[in-house]
């Protein structure tokens, strides 16, 4: 089925190349899912997972402004779907297509399942992956806080303390070095998933407790796309920034806490106390981690002032403030 599904993709990138080369306009979803009427019976898919295919071939495409690259046998396997007739539960089991599946349920299936996909992970494992729509419970913490991403500290709070980044590609660097240095596909393809599956327990852990603890939470809009690419692009990716404002957001919203994503520049340039800029400024001053007010002669840690201005950035969020308000 997965092999299917590439030939689906495929021919809707080719459809849009014809497009382009006759100076038509860009198919939409709807007019590629025209094109492949009664195709999914000869594919053996399921007719929803024809129609998924180029929905999110089309998003795909408009999001990046281009065609999407083409699957072909080194592509993870992904079969979606997009609605409950398309599979049925049954105990702890999945039926598709007439066929039986057996699971690991990593959790109980309460709610309303309103689509799904089977998807393939590097080492050859298949999950099932649902979105279910459940009731929003309000069980979040009282407090709020302010948090500044970094490097040496993965994320500092506006209450002081500091989450230590665990910099696990750098614990598995030398492993994965040897391996791919004799060749060893299989086993590097391992200690890549064991790096990845390492962080995200991480970062799961630390957003449960950021959500249980607060009921707003702020975090800096920190570009980790452009700065992996420059020489730190090692440590942004290892730090998995994205994907940690990514848990706090689905996390705040399922524990009804209010998530926001306030604009960070200045913030280590202000002081939290007087809002003076007397702070380090500039890339010369990245070793600066520590510095005294000229104004009120208050003494800074440079991440926590960072992160106190951050949370009073998002608490003005209503407001549409682009900065902090003592500027």
């Amino acid at each position: 089925m997965s092999h299917a599904v590439n030939f689906v993709w495929n021919f809707c990138g080719e459809t849009q190349q014809t497009a382009r080369r006759w100076g038509k306009r860009w198919p939409s979803g709807y007019d590629l899912i025209g094109l492949k009427h009664g195709a999914s019976r000869e594919l053996g898919l399921h007719s929803d997972t024809v129609q998924a295919i180029c929905k999110q071939f089309a998003l795909s495409r408009d999001a990046r402004k281009r065609p999407p690259r083409w699957r072909g046998r080194e592509s993870l396997g992904w079969i979606p779907f997009q609605a409950v007739r398309a599979i049925r539960m049954q105990g702890d089991a999945v039926i598709f297509l007439k066929r039986r599946y057996r699971l690991w349920l990593s959790r109980p299936i309460d709610g309303k399942i309103h689509s799904g996909s089977f998807a393939q992970d590097s080492r050859g494992r298949w999950y099932l992956n649902l979105a279910i729509e459940i009731t929003q419970s309000k069980d979040c913490g009282t407090g709020e806080v302010g948090i500044d991403l970094g490097l040496k500290a993965l994320a500092t709070l506006s209450t002081g303390r500091k989450i230590e980044a665990p910099r696990i590609y750098r614990r598995h660097e030398q492993a994965l070095a040897t391996a791919q240095r004799v060749g060893n596909r299989r086993r590097a393809r391992a200690i890549h998933a064991k790096i990845a599956n390492c962080r995200k327990h991480f970062l799961h852990e630390q957003s449960t407790r950021l959500v249980r603890e607060n009921a707003r939470i702020v975090v800096g809009n920190v570009n980790a796309a452009a700065l992996a690419r420059t020489r730190m692009a090692k440590s942004v990716l290892d730090a998995g920034w994205s994907q940690l404002r990514s848990q706090l957001r689905y996390k705040a919203v399922r524990h009804g806490a209010e998530y926001i994503e306030a604009d960070e520049r200045f913030t280590t340039q202000v002081c939290s106390g007087c809002g003076a800029v007397s702070g380090p400024k500039g890339i010369a001053h990245l070793g600066v981690r520590d510095w005294v007010c000229c104004e009120c002669g208050v003494q800074h840690d440079r991440d926590i002032n960072s992160a106190i201005n951050i949370l009073v950035s998002g608490r003005n969020a209503g407001l549409q403030l682009t900065e902090i308000p003592v500027l």
